[in-house]
């Protein structure tokens, strides 16, 4: 980290995503004393295989599990844009209101999800994809040029973002250590508990995952990313 930071933005597709991708990490910066914002784009409504739950109850569920997440974590406040799960697409639309909420809250970090293609196809949705995409053409340059969609002015003055993580799991460039917030991470995944039959199951490959991310670094537990320093 270059400078204090003061406020963080996390820009995510699903209720979920920013936990299983950087809760530990989160937890770690408000306790270093950080305002953190989420801001999820879909509301999370075709998430189930449960055949009897309805798309709408399922959204409800999942925006008061996200909300439950955010708390544990000490995340000031929690941003649902309510797009479509499954068919977000890269629109002005999208863009408009993603650069909104960068405008709004003026992060001096973003977080968000990676663009690309992995070998973690699970943590390379399409959403995901997309959202991610979008995040990171809002904060350069759309969040950032006043000429840029217009109608946000005078209420929504351009920011710029300092610093931009991006959830990297191929050869990061930045290895968190989340040693001393993992049971934080895994308390808020608890939250999500729509998500999942069997949570010890996946606590454990939490923990593997987590583990091995830090063993190069000699961290016992771990979140990675690439990390963006943006040009003043």
């Amino acid at each position: 980290m270059t400078e204090k930071l003061e406020r963080v933005m996390v820009v995510t597709a699903h209720p979920d995503d920013s936990e299983f991708g950087a809760a530990g990490t989160i937890a770690k910066l408000v306790k270093e004393g950080c305002e953190v914002t989420y801001v999820i784009v879909t509301n999370g409504n075709k998430g189930s295989s449960d055949r009897t739950m309805p798309p709408e109850r399922l959204a409800r569920i999942r925006q008061d599990e996200q909300r439950a997440a955010a708390r544990m974590l000490g995340v000031e406040r929690v941003e649902f844009l309510g797009y479509e799960d499954g068919e977000v697409e890269d629109t002005r639309a999208t863009r408009l209101d993603v650069t909104r909420q960068i405008r709004r809250w003026r992060p001096d970090l973003l977080i968000t999800m990676n663009p690309n293609r992995t070998y973690n196809l699970g943590g390379s949705h399409r959403d995901h994809r997309i959202v991610a995409g979008l995040a990171l053409d809002c904060v350069y340059p759309l969040a950032r040029d006043h000429m840029a969609f217009p109608e946000l002015m005078p209420e929504f003055e351009p920011h710029k973002v300092r610093e931009v993580y991006v959830m990297q799991w191929e050869n990061p460039h930045l290895v968190v250590d989340i040693s001393e917030t993992i049971d934080l991470k895994l308390k808020a995944l608890a939250c999500h508990a729509s998500q999942f039959k069997d949570f010890a199951g996946l606590e454990k490959r939490v923990r593997e995952r987590s583990a091995e991310l830090g063993k190069a670094r000699g961290f016992a537990y771990a979140e990675t990313f690439d990390h963006i320093v943006m040009q003043r």
